[in-house]
């Protein structure tokens, strides 16, 4: 429950709360939202045996909003694809029956979802994969630190060698990103938001410091992007390029996927990308270089913003006013929040108050507790019934 005194200050702002930039309407292709808050896809590992629980519709239905954009956690396109326990997946009959109902309470509150569609490739571990079978990559080359990131500790998982897709395999992995959107579309999902992001399997691809392969797939820029571009290709053709977003992240180095020139790379997809009309890119600041926090960066992503005639999302440790900034100066559409939006689920309200926010407990991020941590942060309008009965 809020404290009397974040009521009080719901009694006393909330018939004075004044539009910001952030809470202006915005047309993203077909969709009309009512504000420019986007929820970030997080992973949460409460999806059992990689089927979505009935726990996750109350979790997203408490952060729907009406004309409000929701990116669902990274889903899994095939039983090949995962690399962290208890993520969902979309390639069975089975998850796109349990994922139903979860995207049926995100529309009944007005919302717009979209599911974000993953495969990890050699962030993984033989654990996770079917018949112990080593993942795949661009590369033959391992993760080679042992570091503790939030979702797992590679301690516990030292990551294999992973093993290097041959070129004929490809277009088999392309075509389970296009069965795994299709499936979303059969779940009700809006739209899809394709990972090439974060040192998964597509940015894999990408960068020139884990890319090391001698066919069409590798060496130039145009040759690291020919096998996102493919899958884009694919899932457009499938759905429709009014329902297909992609989140990218050029200037990061997760799971040690650095590039040598990460604004070109950045570049070069967003005017690739503008040619497929997709409906947005969504991609992550330079400042996030690392997965646990924000560094110094001389590097923008404006010239990717300019370059990229669709909806443009942006992400990396915004805040309210750093978002507004944002939205405002023209440099994003949209902007997307993780660990502010897990644990406030009312997040637009509370901006649109300039109210206290919850603080977020990284412990219980990825326990597989179905309510504490998930779906037991304080929501101001509850507080507020409560104090008033």
């Amino acid at each position: 429950m809020e404290s009397k005194s974040e009521v009080q200050y719901l009694h006393d702002h909330s018939a004075t709360a004044t539009a910001i930039s952030l809470l202006t309407p915005y047309k993203m292709g077909k969709f009309n939202l009512y504000h420019r808050v986007v929820l970030a896809p997080l992973a949460r590992e409460r999806s059992f045996g990689n089927v979505p629980q009935p726990h996750a519709k109350l979790y997203y239905s408490q952060r729907a909003s009406k004309g409000g954009l929701l990116i669902a956690e990274a889903t899994g396109i095939s039983d090949t694809s995962l690399g962290l326990p208890n993520v969902p997946g979309i390639w069975t009959k089975e998850q796109v029956e349990a994922w139903r109902p979860i995207v049926d309470a995100v529309h009944a509150k007005g919302g717009i979802f979209f599911c974000q569609i993953w495969h990890v490739g050699r962030s993984s571990n033989t654990d996770f994969l079917p018949k112990g079978q080593a993942p795949i990559s661009s590369t033959d080359k391992p993760i080679s630190r042992q570091l503790k990131i939030d979702a797992i500790d590679l301690q516990k998982f030292p990551p294999p060698t992973p093993r290097r897709i041959r070129t004929d395999e490809i277009p088999h992995i392309v075509d389970d990103f296009r069965l795994a959107a299709k499936n979303a579309i059969e779940a009700g999902f809006d739209g899809v938001e394709i990972h090439g992001a974060h040192g998964f399997l597509i940015d894999q691809f990408l960068k020139d410091q884990v890319n090391d392969r001698t066919d069409r797939y590798g060496g130039s820029l145009e040759n690291r992007c020919r096998f996102a571009l493919e899958v884009v290709e694919a899932v457009v053709n499938e759905i429709g390029a009014d329902r297909v977003g992609i989140r990218l992240s050029p200037f990061a180095d997760y799971n040690e996927a650095a590039d040598s020139n990460p604004e070109a790379l950045g570049l070069y997809l967003a005017k690739a990308l503008s040619k497929y009309e997709v409906v947005y890119c969504h991609m992550v600041e330079p400042r996030m270089k690392e997965p646990l926090g924000m560094g110094e960066t001389p590097y923008s992503l404006l010239p990717m913003r300019n370059d990229f005639k669709g909806t443009f999302i942006v992400a990396g440790g915004y805040d309210r006013e750093d978002g507004n900034k944002a939205v405002a100066e023209n440099r994003a559409d949209l902007v997307a929040y993780g660990r502010l939006f897990l644990a406030n689920p009312d997040l637009p309200r509370r901006f649109e108050l300039n109210a206290p926010l919850n603080k977020y407990n990284r412990a219980t991020f990825y326990t597989p507790d179905p309510v504490i941590g998930y779906t037991d942060y304080p929501i101001l309008d509850d507080s507020l019934i409560r104090t008033e009965n």
